[in-house]
């Protein structure tokens, strides 16, 4: 139960407490006066989305903080959160200049969603258009659901993961008979091409020596002529070459008579390049006899450097991406000549979710059809009591495509008088018709629940009896539980064990709007304005003690 709810700096609210009771709490005031305010205070608390400037001006930041009383059903549902076994637990919403929020509980940050999550655990908020979801066939559907008990959330949730399986084995199907249709074509490419790159045999190691292979063997004559040149000047088949020359010089140093250390030094070098040039003369003529290639090496060479060429420019510029591309067409390969195994398995997997689903949503239906006759019975009885006498209810369940909550559709049929043809909700119901169905559901749903439960002007468009009967009907949600309604109507105001007053007013400062509880003498004057009297008017003042003096039987009944 919301023991107190505390708002600061939110729109025209610069400091605001309510304190709301056990039955049933109304909140009045002229339009304007900032009702809409604390309804969009209680959202927050909610989770919702801060409207766009927010927050009063001159203020750095708007709070709503609301504290909840619990009982033992709500400290095991909050256990998760709570400390320990606490009986009250304090949520806050913060909302700065900037747009940011910071949800709290019990003082301590946590998400937007974790706030949500235990909000609704202790609030049911009901807007002004909450009625109009009514028209809206996938709303029916979910309300007929809620009727159906606690084993209905099993059965969607099963029926939501077999219609997963079947989207994910359609998928899945699907793509294997995309490569089904393309299959041999594609499996003659690459068994051609994954052959080519295997005779090719590239190799980025032997791409190097093959590289230098071709070099040299492109230059063959070249080489010979550059040997033989060297050779001529070192070791001439005619003539002294350098070798000889100096071992010549070399002799003549060694010939002379007494030793000088100078030319015995120089003589040393002579004979050491002589054996040097000697060395080198050799190599070279070894290396000239080997230039005698086979004249088909060069072009084998190039042949194969051609084909490596070829592979590189169609899988990637270079032998790496060649391999890299070989490894992907032999997985390619071996996945479609499997290809035909896998569809078939495919195959058999969409049939056995299909046959899940279509077994989880027969058993939603079964659920369905039973709540939907005693739902349109119990609505029916409701309706008798919100002056809405001998209409008709009912709940229609057709076929549709299977989805992830089952094969039906959800279509409430209503004949709101006697006499005159039934018809769908959305296209017959009036807004005051619509927010009686609405009531009727509510009270079926909240039986046993004990969750506070708001109103923001769900009795517009309503007047008259039917307004006592909706305030009659408030007055039997509230009992055992704590039902807070914003409302226009005398009738249902009168009927409050607590009745809150929301007034603006103005001083040099700016305009404010405060939230006061009425004193009884008080409750018998906002009656009076609320029926459109002036504030003396004797006849309005005796009208509005008669509703208030009727109404407290109920008050006392409901605490």
């Amino acid at each position: 139960m919301l023991t107190e709810l505390r708002v600061r700096n939110l729109l025209l609210i610069e400091e605001a407490e309510l304190r709301p009771a056990a039955g049933l709490n109304v909140l009045t005031g002229e339009t304007g006066a900032g009702k809409t305010v604390l309804a969009h205070a209680l959202d927050l608390l909610l989770g919702g989305r801060p409207r766009s400037a927010v927050i009063r001006p001159g203020a750095d930041e708007a709070l709503v903080e609301g504290v909840f009383e619990l009982d033992e059903a709500e400290r095991e549902a909050l256990s998760g959160i709570l400390d320990g076994d606490e009986g009250e637990v304090v949520l806050a919403r913060r909302v700065q200049a900037s747009g940011r929020t910071r949800a709290l509980v019990n003082g301590r940050t946590v998400t937007v969603g974790a706030l949500r999550e235990a909000a609704e655990r202790l609030l049911a908020f009901y807007g002004q258009h909450e009625h109009r979801k009514l028209t809206v066939a996938s709303s029916q559907l979910e309300i007929l659901d809620h009727f159906c008990g606690d084993g209905q959330r099993a059965r969607l949730d099963a029926c939501a993961e077999a219609h997963r399986r079947v989207l994910d084995a359609q998928e899945r199907l699907a793509e294997l008979e995309e490569l089904e249709g393309g299959r041999e074509r594609e499996l003659d490419i690459l068994d051609f091409e994954i052959a080519e790159i295997e005779e090719a045999a590239p190799d980025p190691a032997a791409e190097e020596e093959l590289l230098a292979a071709r070099s040299r063997l492109s230059n063959l004559e070249g080489l010979r002529a550059a040997c033989a040149g060297a050779l001529e000047a070192l070791e001439p088949e005619d003539g002294e070459g350098a070798v000889g020359r100096i071992a010549a010089a070399e002799a003549a140093l060694r010939e002379l008579p007494g030793a000088v250390a100078q030319l015995d030094e120089a003589a040393g070098r002579l004979g050491a390049a002589a054996v040097d040039c000697a060395d080198v003369a050799r190599e070279l003529r070894a290396f000239a006899e080997g230039l005698d290639a086979d004249p088909g090496e060069l072009e084998l060479v190039e042949s194969r450097l051609a084909a490596w060429e070829r592979l590189k420019r169609k899988h990637g510029g270079s032998i790496e991406e060649v391999l890299r591309y070989a490894g992907e067409a032999r997985e390619r390969r071996d996945l479609l000549a499997g290809s035909e195994e896998a569809t078939a398995d495919a195959r058999a997997a969409l049939e056995e979710a299909l046959a899940d689903r279509t077994r989880a949503a027969t058993a939603l239906r079964r659920a369905r059809r039973k709540a939907a006759a005693a739902l349109s019975e119990r609505v029916e009885e409701r309706l008798e009591a919100l002056a809405m006498p001998g209409a008709s209810f009912e709940v229609m369940l057709t076929d549709r495509e299977p989805g992830a909550s089952g094969a039906d559709s959800a279509e409430f049929v209503v004949a709101p008088n006697p006499g005159v043809p039934a018809g769908p909700l959305r296209e017959i119901a009036s807004g005051g018709e619509l927010s009686r169905v609405m009531l009727a559901l509510l009270g079926i749903a909240s039986d046993g629940a004990g969750a506070t439960l708001v109103f923001d002007e769900v009795d517009a468009g309503i007047g008259g009896k039917t307004a006592n009967a909706v305030g009659e009907q408030l007055v039997g949600l509230a009992a055992g539980r704590q039902v807070i309604c914003i409302t226009h109507l005398p009738q249902v105001a009168s009927l409050a064990a607590r009745h809150f007053s929301i007034e603006k007013g103005g001083d040099g400062e700016g305009t404010r709007t405060t939230v006061r509880e009425l004193a009884e003498p008080e409750v018998v004057d906002e009656l009076v304005r609320m029926l459109g009297a002036e504030s003396g008017d004797p006849a309005a003042a005796e009208h509005a003690r008669r509703l208030r003096n009727a109404a407290l039987p109920a008050e006392a009944d409901a605490a």
